[in-house]
């Protein structure tokens, strides 16, 4: 059927196109329409550039305030170790900088062995979670001396285990070229 419709506007296309609407449609549907579209249609939203200048600087100035309020803020949740305590704070320090080190050489199992490497990270990440929750606690503790021994206790548990983990690494190292030199000899 759609052939046959199809075929009939093919054929009787002239008489369709005949068919042309008036020059002054347009213009008398425009003075039919209620006057308020009119209106409407004519109106154009501007904004001057002091309206746009003042709009910005109010925003630049608002972002300013926040991020001033912001910093203020950091700076006062920290607390000067030292201040506490200073042969705690050097501690502190010590252990920090030596578990970074003891990490990055447990990092070099990852490759060869990922199933150990995520074992031992998961260890290490439980405590670390609990030195971040007695660092925050620190802020508001009373007895900050008492928090930040047992930050550094936390801190001394960490390179024990550590420690314990690289001895691990090594022995199973040490196994393995064992048993390579074996498999060699044979």
């Amino acid at each position: 059927m759609s052939k046959r419709l199809e075929d009939f506007i093919k054929n009787n296309r002239e008489e369709f196109d005949d068919l042309e609407p008036r020059a002054n449609l347009w213009s008398r549907i425009e003075t039919e329409l209620p006057q308020q579209f009119a209106a409407q249609k004519h109106e154009a939203k501007t904004f001057s550039l002091g309206f746009v200048l003042r709009v910005a600087a109010i925003v630049i100035a608002v972002m300013g305030i926040s991020f001033f309020t912001y910093l203020h803020n950091q700076r006062s949740t920290q607390v000067n170790l030292a201040a506490i305590n200073p042969e705690y704070a050097k501690q502190q320090v010590q252990y920090a900088s030596l578990i970074a080190s003891k990490r990055t050489e447990i990092k070099s199992i990852a490759k060869t062995d990922p199933q150990l490497y995520n074992e031992f990270t998961a260890e290490i990440a439980k405590m670390d979670s609990t030195y971040r929750k007695l660092n925050k606690d620190l802020i508001t503790s009373p007895n900050q001396e008492a928090v930040l021994r047992a930050m550094i206790r936390n801190l001394q548990v960490q390179t024990e285990v550590l420690n314990q983990q690289l001895n691990v690494i090594e022995q199973f190292n040490e196994f393995k070229n064992q048993r390579n030199n074996e498999i060699k000899n044979i």
